[in-house]
């Protein structure tokens, strides 16, 4: 009797064994998802700081607001001068990062809504993190670079933004300014409007 056929019979079992034991080896694990970015509250979002559209005058403001006085910094001092008039609200202004300003302008040129400016102080511990996801949330870029500044512009609308932290305070500020991208849009009208500072 020929033993080939025999050593066969085995050897093709032993092979099956190990093909079905390769298969059953566990492929190594793909690195895990990066986290998904936080979900921010709404008033994340500088649009909320917009109370009217830029251009508009004074008394299409549906606020009632009171004109201030702006002084400027020592950075400033060699700017142009700045012929804004500047106006705060009497009252609550819009919610922003989950906070009420500490400061909210509405700055008119010409008769004309040009600069929206706001303050908001965070936490020392929290500012940066809180700024960095702010900005990653305006910019549109989940990876946005840790900085004390942020710039950018959506539509009509830029926005410069900044934190610092001022002596003798225990948090950091966070200030905003949107200004209108299309310099014609704070023109002055063929007929001055009424002007209605305080409604």
């Amino acid at each position: 009797m020929n033993p080939a056929p025999r050593h066969l019979r085995w050897a093709m079992p032993a092979a099956a064994a190990l093909m079905a034991a390769a298969c059953a080896a566990p492929k190594p694990k793909s690195p895990p998802p990066p986290p998904a970015p936080p979900v921010l509250d709404a008033s994340y979002d500088w649009h909320v700081l917009l109370a009217a559209p830029f251009g508009s005058v004074l008394k299409d403001i549906p606020m009632s607001v009171h004109e201030v006085l702006v002084f400027r910094d020592e950075e400033r001092a060699g700017a142009p001068a700045d012929d804004s008039e500047c106006y705060a609200v009497n009252g609550a202004a819009p919610r922003f990062i989950t906070r009420s300003p500490s400061l909210y302008m509405l700055c008119f040129k010409h008769e004309r809504l040009a600069r929206i400016e706001a303050t908001v102080r965070l936490p020392d511990g929290q500012a940066a993190q809180i700024f960095a996801d702010a900005c990653a949330l305006w910019t549109k870029n989940a990876h946005a670079p840790g900085s004390q500044s942020c710039e950018g512009a959506d539509g009509g609308t830029v926005f410069a933004a900044h934190i610092e932290k001022t002596p003798d305070e225990t948090d950091t500020q966070l200030t905003i300014q949107l200004e209108a991208a299309d310099p014609a849009s704070d023109h002055p009208a063929e007929t001055a409007p009424d002007r209605a500072p305080n409604r």
